[in-house]
């Protein structure tokens, strides 16, 4: 049982503001804006048109080669499946294309003036699970000594959100947070939850509805978030100075990352994300939407609009997951607006460190968005609302689409002779052939054009680096970028079809079960044991084995070599991910960014602090 005292409580008097829970079911009435909102069809319509367009020329394409000899009911559904996976790699291309055409256009992000800005009680949230003690307080701590170095007109309140099980763990939370109290520059408070009802909506609501009156806006930070003092002051500012915004939301960049995997996600976080996330904020403008943490939201706006239902799926009432795209378009549902500031700097996360402990945290991921697919129905949403909705289930849908393209492109075989799926033959002379055979230039032709569409804004982001000289020196260099770059691009395609069936078995999992296991995410990345890699790779390995055998033996295309090599090498390749590059490979192997090369002070000061915590809690903790 928990233990209940005051002691273990530390909370400020309660002001409660009431939480409404929403009916999805009809559309409430809008506010009315303060001021006109900006118009950013033309960047919508740069970014959708292109990816429309570019996707029925592939599909015209498509038709003409199998319409030869007449198309059939599965030629038609082959047909729709390309398109509806190829048009999600034309719309990054195309988002990168509208962030460089507004780079050119040299589109300004909205500039306020001191005048405006009127200061604000915001209260920075860290909801937090079984994680450990010291990497939270001690990002926290850092946050507020930052927060203290400049001059801050807005006022600030941490509270650490507790909903931790673990009894030791909860300890050194409570003896963080005194040591935290006693020496930060800014009022700190800590609260334990008997129950962890709902989870981390639950957790928010809780406070909202204790304590949320006193304060005008929240910060919502995750466990392993990191924000510098003057990128918690840019969001309070923005959202002091624009009466319409009811959520902000940063760019967090990846930090911490030493083994393999999370290298490969950081690198490419940093060197190419950039150029997406600046055309999502050129066409989204105050549709944006929310990824949970990092975020600036208005207190009261979101308890008025925000307050998320249960999903009642026969007779059972569940909790919505991925709650924070649905907070987004509710927010936006009720008139307020959901920008995205991709140029605050000083907003950082961690990424899991192997690549089992990333498909861990996406599967619980992919239930929650795949659930989005019910709430498409909710009334009063912005189309760009449902659109993000949409967009992430898709996310998670498109790797079983691909998957099921792969099947069929290896049963076609590589000729007429290898090609599996054949109607006509001399048993069954009245149906025609389908599909005709796929000569070698046209599978070059194809996978050339599929590859070129999703390296295309990997290759941009790196063409834009490669040529301003003042961005390859913080990346270490020409030849230093650019040995970085193709390492990523190598190991990204390599881990490439694991991803793709680890995706469709969270997919399959999440249609046919009622929930998912949810333990706190692995920040301290180790090797798994041998045993545990087959158990968890054992269906990419028997693939992989499978494409192999058909490939040599000539049944299938040589084009399908690097997915088959990927499958079939899953088990080494997860071990090697875990690999501590940032120790033991060589300076121009280790994937370096300007985060591994010059560490921010933010993070330089974070470190520090975890360390010092972690130190004093070690020698309090009583031996066993």
């Amino acid at each position: 049982m928990l233990d209940t005292s005051p002691l273990l409580n530390s909370m400020p008097p309660r002001e409660p503001l009431q939480m409404q829970v929403q009916d999805l079911g009809a559309a409430p009435a809008k506010r009315a804006s303060a001021r006109t909102p900006a118009r950013p069809t033309i960047w919508r319509i740069a970014t959708f048109a292109p990816a429309l367009i570019g996707t029925a020329l592939l599909m015209y394409g498509i038709y003409g080669w199998l319409a030869a000899a007449g198309m059939t009911g599965l030629e038609w559904a082959l047909l729709m499946m390309i398109g509806a996976t190829f048009v999600w790699v034309t719309l990054s291309v195309s988002t990168v294309g509208v962030a460089i055409a507004g780079l050119l256009a040299r589109e300004q992000a909205d500039s306020r003036s001191p005048q405006s800005i009127i200061p604000l009680d915001v209260a920075l949230l860290v909801p937090i699970y079984n994680e450990v003690p010291w990497d939270v307080f001690g990002n926290a701590s850092a946050m507020l000594d930052d927060l203290a170095a400049h001059k801050v007109p807005h006022r600030y309140t941490l509270f650490v959100l507790s909903d931790t099980r673990d009894e030791t763990i909860a300890t050194q939370e409570w003896q963080a947070y005194q040591r935290l109290a006693a020496t930060a520059p800014f009022p700190v408070y800590y609260r334990r939850r008997k129950a962890n009802t709902d989870k981390k909506v639950g957790n928010i609501l809780d406070w909202i509805t204790g304590w949320g009156a006193a304060h005008e806006a929240m910060v919502i930070l995750d466990a392993d978030s990191l924000m510098s003092g003057r990128a918690i002051e840019r969001l309070a500012s923005e959202l002091s100075s624009d009466p319409d915004a009811g959520l902000i939301q940063t760019f967090p960049m990846l930090i911490g990352a030493e083994t393999l995997f999370a290298r490969i996600q950081q690198f490419s976080n940093i060197a190419y994300g950039w150029l997406l996330a600046e055309g999502l904020a050129l066409w989204s403008r105050s549709e944006g939407n929310y990824w949970g943490h990092n975020a600036i939201i208005r207190t009261r706006a979101f308890a008025q609009c925000a307050g998320l239902p249960h999903l009642t799926t026969r007779g059972r009432a569940d909790l919505i997951l991925s709650h924070d795209f649905v907070e987004a378009g509710l927010l936006r549902r009720a008139g307020w607006g959901v920008r995205f500031l991709p140029r605050v700097t000083g907003s950082f996360e961690e990424t899991p460190g192997t690549l089992i402990d990333y498909t861990l945290r996406d599967r619980r991921w992919c239930r929650g968005n795949l659930q989005h697919l019910r709430l498409l129905r909710t009334k009063g949403l912005h189309p760009v609302s449902r659109f993000h909705l949409f967009h992430g289930a898709v996310s998670y849908l498109l790797s079983p689409a691909w998957f099921l393209l792969l099947v069929i492109w290896a049963l076609l075989g590589k000729d007429a002779d290898t090609n599996v799926i054949r109607y006509f033959n001399e048993a069954n002379p009245f149906f025609p052939d389908w599909p005709p055979a796929m000569s070698h230039i046209d599978s070059a032709v194809f996978l050339i054009i599929m590859y070129a569409m999703l390296l295309t804004p990997k290759i941009a982001g790196a063409a834009i680096i490669s040529a301003t000289p003042a961005a390859s020196r913080i990346f270490g260099g020409h030849r230093a970028f650019l040995t970085a770059f193709g390492t990523e691009v190598l190991l990204s395609i390599a881990y490439a079809p694991i991803m793709m069936i680890q995706q469709t078995k969270a997919v399959i999992h999440a249609a046919f079960t009622r929930s998912e296991p949810w333990s706190p995410q692995r920040r301290d990345a180790q090797h798994y044991p041998l045993i545990t890699l087959i158990k968890f790779h054992w269906l990419e390995t028997v693939l992989g084995l499978m494409l192999t055998v058909g490939l040599v033996g000539g049944l299938i295309s040589l084009w399908l070599l690097p997915i088959a090599a990927g499958l079939l090498l899953a088990v080494p390749l997860s071990a090697l991910s875990a690999l501590n590059i940032a120790e033991c490979a060589p300076r121009s192997l280790a994937m370096n960014s300007p985060y591994t090369l010059r560490e921010p002070k933010i993070v330089m000061r974070a470190r520090l602090a975890r360390a010092q915590i972690k130190a004093q809690l070690t020698v309090n903790v009583p031996a066993e």
